[in-house]
């Protein structure tokens, strides 16, 4: 968002969050993108314990009761250090903590939601599976119900957080037969439940987040860690796409601010050929590109934000959302290759985080849903949009019959 549309309380968030990667010791981020350090909890547990964890929550459940305009402002910047920062302080305290928000009950929130939001726990997502992601339905983790409990047998992989999470919010078929809509349930697993991980990943990018295997190997659930309604995973699976996309995009946009930056400090002291390189516009158009890319996304991304704060109709939500995942991390990867265009060899190297930073970004647009994904669901959420706008009448110009031959007989022919 930018720092004109914000509210005070919102600038004091923006501040809150930049003194605390401000505070994070070089090491520590060097270990972490190096992978020495698996899963960033430390880091976790500080951004509990400013309470920065869980910013929509309830105050009662340990949030602040904000709005999504407000956490897009933290996920900017807590994406700053690198993605993964943000990627895991998002998983838990955005992702399966809107799921509390939305469809726990009151025990679970207080029993899950509330050491999240304190940053004394912390979870992970847990769908994608050996077979796919994209594929929902096609999920084979099974839970099958045993007097009061269920037993949960199946695999996930790719799960961020995987290797440092306590919980694991984990969708399973409950009822393969049914139609595929109603086959499926969320369940809050406790890693001590028997939950096994394994990091097993050498990622391109994205490290330092215990992206891991996750097995269940006869785990027992009780029913009570059903979250929302038995074989109601469709539902919620619908709702998590906002959390999931909308913070998903925002981070990126942080993650890939400072090679903009870097990019402008290199081209301004640089010379060849007898003056700064910026002077060349082959250089400086191209930071240009960068800045109007990188602005387009702040914006749009505010706007997003915005219309689901607002309570507007779920699929158009859905469809801005996707749009806004797709487009923002499109434009962020574009962003980090005209950085280091300009830069050259140099910032094909680790002297600079410009690599690091595309390495980090290639991942944007295969999570949360791929691009095409996201394209699938703007396309059909615009043209059911379009049938019914045309089916119930629209106080908007028919424009296409503003033509001299738009009545003309035997030119509009669709079979």
């Amino acid at each position: 968002m930018f720092e004109f549309m914000m509210t005070e309380e919102q600038k004091k968030i923006r501040d809150e969050a930049r003194d605390l990667v401000m505070n994070i010791p070089r090491e520590y981020i060097l270990d972490v993108h190096s992978d020495k350090i698996k899963y960033p909890r430390e880091f976790l547990e500080e951004c509990g314990k400013r309470n920065l964890l869980g910013l929509r929550a309830p105050k009662e459940y340990g949030g602040r009761g904000l709005k999504w305009e407000d956490q897009i402002i933290l996920a900017e910047e807590l994406g700053v250090p690198g993605m993964i920062f943000s990627c895991t302080a998002g998983v838990t305290g955005a992702v399966v903590a809107d799921a509390l928000i939305h469809a726990g009950t009151n025990e679970q929130k207080q029993k899950y939601l509330l050491p999240i939001c304190k940053g004394e726990k912390f979870a992970a997502e847990c769908l994608t599976e050996p077979r796919g992601g994209s594929d929902f339905f096609g999920s084979t983790t099974l839970a099958k119900k045993d007097g009061g409990d269920f037993i949960l047998n199946g695999q996930k992989r790719f799960i961020v957080g995987g290797e440092g999470a306590d919980l694991f919010l984990v969708y399973a078929k409950t009822n393969p037969q049914g139609n595929s809509r109603e086959s499926m349930s969320v369940f809050m697993v406790e890693r001590e439940m028997g939950v096994k991980t394994e990091y097993v990943y050498g990622l391109m990018g994205g490290r330092g987040g215990g992206t891991a295997r996750v097995t269940f190997d006869n785990v027992r659930v009780p029913k009570e860690n059903i979250i929302g309604e038995l074989n109601g995973a469709y539902d919620i699976f619908n709702h998590m796409m906002i959390p999931e996309r909308l913070d998903s995009s925002a981070m990126i946009i942080g993650t890939v601010r400072p090679a903009i930056e870097i990019a402008t400090d290199y081209t301004s002291k640089r010379k060849a050929f007898g003056r700064t390189i910026n002077k060349f516009q082959a250089v400086s158009f191209k930071v240009a590109e960068a800045v109007i890319k990188i602005d387009s996304c702040r914006g749009f991304l505010s706007s997003v934000a915005k219309a689901v704060d607002s309570g507007a109709e779920p699929a158009y939500c859905r469809r801005l959302v996707s749009e806004g995942k797709k487009f923002t991390t499109e434009q962020c990867w574009d962003i980090s290759n005209l950085c280091m265009q300009v830069m050259g060899g140099i910032g094909y190297t680790d002297i600079y985080p410009i690599e690091r930073i595309l390495r980090d970004l290639r991942l944007s647009m295969i999570w949360v849903g791929t691009n095409e994904i996201m394209s699938l669901i703007i396309q059909h959420e615009w043209y059911q949009n379009r049938a019914h706008e045309l089916a119930t009448g629209t106080n908007k110009r028919i424009v296409e019959l503003d033509c001299i031959s738009a009545f003309e007989k035997d030119e509009k022919i669709y079979e």
